[in-house]
C-alpha cells in the first residue's frame, strides 16, 4: 500500500502534519510538495502544478492532502488519482477566516474547499468548531452565487466529515519548568510505552517531557492572551518553533552587549543569557517578572507552564475548562489586573484541562486507521 501525501503550503503546521505521517509511514507513503509562499497563488494553482509532477504509480491507495489543494481541478486532471480514498485535512477553512468585512471574502477560495469536499471520501477537521463553523457556513456561502445556486450541499458534505486533532510533537522542557509544574505535567500527558509512545515513569530528566500533542489556533482573532512566569534557565533554551520569553528582558541589557569585543560570537551571547539567568536565580521566586504573551501555539504555550487565558469564543471552549476563559474585553483586563497584582496565582496554578487526548500516542492510531484501505478491485 503506498500513501500519496501532497501539500501545496509546505509550512508551518501543514509542514509539521506532513512530516510526523512520512515519519509514521516511511516507505509506504510518496511526498509532493509546494513551498509555503503567496498561499493565494497555491491554492488557485497548485492542482496544475501536481498533474504534471506527482509520479504515477499502480501502487497508490491514498491520497491526503491540506484543504489549500483544490482537489476537484487534481483527481480531474489526473483521473488515475480519482480513483484513490481521498482524505482531505482542513487546517482552516476559508469560510469563516477572519475578514474585515464579509463581502471582502474572495469567492474563489471558499468555493474551492467545497468542490474538495465534494470528490472527498472523508473530509477531517482540527476541531468540531472548524468543522462547524465550515459546514454551517455553505448555505450562506452560496447564496452569494446570482442565480441557479446549488441546494443541500451541507447535507452531501456533513456524512463525510469527523475530528481529528493535529498533534504536534513537544520539545523538551524540563530544564526550565519548577518541579511541582513538571511533575503535573507527566500526569497530564504520562501514557505507558507502547510503540512510539512514551513512558514518563523512571526517566531521566530530558527524557520525561518528551511527549506529543496538539491543539489548534485561529492566530488572527483579536483580544488573544497568556500568561507565562519566568523560571530559572528558561533563557538558556531555545528549541525550533518555541521561543523564550526571556527576549525582552534580554534586550533591556543590550548596552551591556554592545561593549562586548565581539558581539555575535556564541559564546559571548551564551555568557550574557547565564549572567542575566544567575541574576534572576538570586531573585526571590515571587518577584520574578511576570511575562505576559501572545502565543500563536497555545498547547505548546500550555505545555511550557503558560495558564491559558483565552476568548469564550470560536475553538477555545472546546479546548480549555471555563477558568481559562473571558467572555469582554473588561473581563480579560480585570484578570490580567488581578495577575498582574498576584503573581503567585499564576506561579502555584496547576492546568486543570485536558492534554493527554491531543498527543500522538492519543492520535497515533487515529490517523493510522485514516490511513489505511482495503485495496479496491479496480485499482
Amino acid at each position: 500500500m503506498t500513501v500519496l501525501l501532497i501539500e501545496a503550503f509546505y509550512g508551518g503546521s501543514h509542514k509539521q502534519l506532513m512530516d510526523l505521517l512520512q515519519e509514521e509511514l516511511k516507505e509506504e507513503c510518496v511526498l509532493c510538495t509546494l513551498p509555503a509562499k503567496k498561499w493565494h497563488w497555491k491554492a488557485r494553482t497548485a492542482a496544475l502544478y501536481f498533474m504534471q509532477t506527482v509520479p504515477t504509480n499502480p501502487n497508490y491507495r491514498i491520497l491526503f492532502a491540506s484543504s489549500v489543494l483544490n482537489l476537484a481541478e487534481l483527481t480531474a486532471l489526473r483521473p488515475d488519482l480519482g480513483k484513490l480514498k481521498k482524505v482531505l485535512y482542513f487546517h482552516e477553512n476559508q469560510l469563516a477566516y477572519p475578514v474585515q468585512n464579509w463581502k471582502e471574502r474572495d469567492f474563489q477560495y471558499g468555493y474551492n474547499q467545497i468542490l474538495s469536499c465534494l470528490v472527498a471520501d472523508v473530509v477531517v477537521f482540527n476541531s468540531a468548531f472548524n468543522m462547524e463553523s465550515f459546514l454551517t457556513s455553505i448555505g450562506k456561502f452560496m447564496k452569494l452565487i446570482p442565480d441557479h445556486r446549488p441546494k443541500d450541499l451541507e447535507k452531501i458534505i456533513r456524512p463525510k466529515c469527523q475530528v481529528l486533532y493535529f498533534p504536534v510533537r513537544f520539545p523538551d522542557v524540563s530544564r526550565f519548568m519548577p518541579e511541582h509544574k513538571l511533575a503535573h505535567l507527566e500526569n497530564l500527558i504520562g501514557v505507558k510505552s507502547n510503540g512510539d509512545a512514551y513512558q514518563f515513569a523512571g526517566l531521566p530528566g530530558q527524557q520525561k517531557s518528551r511527549a506529543l500533542g496538539g491543539l489548534m489556533k485561529n492566530s488572527n482573532v483579536c483580544h488573544e492572551s497568556g500568561l507565562c512566569e519566568a523560571q530559572p534557565g528558561l533563557c538558556t533554551t531555545q528549541h525550533e518553533g518555541l521561543h523564550s520569553p526571556l527576549t525582552a528582558p534580554e534586550r533591556l541589557n543590550k548596552s551591556e552587549a554592545s561593549e562586548s569585543t565581539n558581539p555575535c560570537q556564541e559564546e559571548d551571547k551564551q555568557h550574557l543569557t547565564f549572567n542575566l539567568c544567575n541574576i534572576w536565580s538570586g531573585m526571590d521566586y515571587q518577584q520574578r517578572p511576570l511575562h505576559v504573551a501572545w502565543p500563536h501555539r497555545w498547547v505548546e504555550a500550555v505545555y511550557c507552564g503558560c495558564y491559558p487565558l483565552c476568548p469564550k469564543a470560536l475553538v477555545y471552549p472546546e479546548i480549555f475548562p471555563a477558568e481559562y476563559l473571558y467572555s469582554t474585553p473588561e473581563q480579560l483586563f480585570k484578570r490580567l489586573q488581578n495577575f498582574c497584582k498576584r503573581p503567585d496565582i499564576v506561579r502555584k496554578h496547576l492546568y486543570k484541562g485536558e492534554m493527554a487526548g491531543f498527543s500522538w500516542a492519543a492520535l497515533r492510531g487515529k490517523f493510522r486507521s485514516l490511513l489505511a484501505t482495503e485495496p479496491r478491485e479496480d485499482l
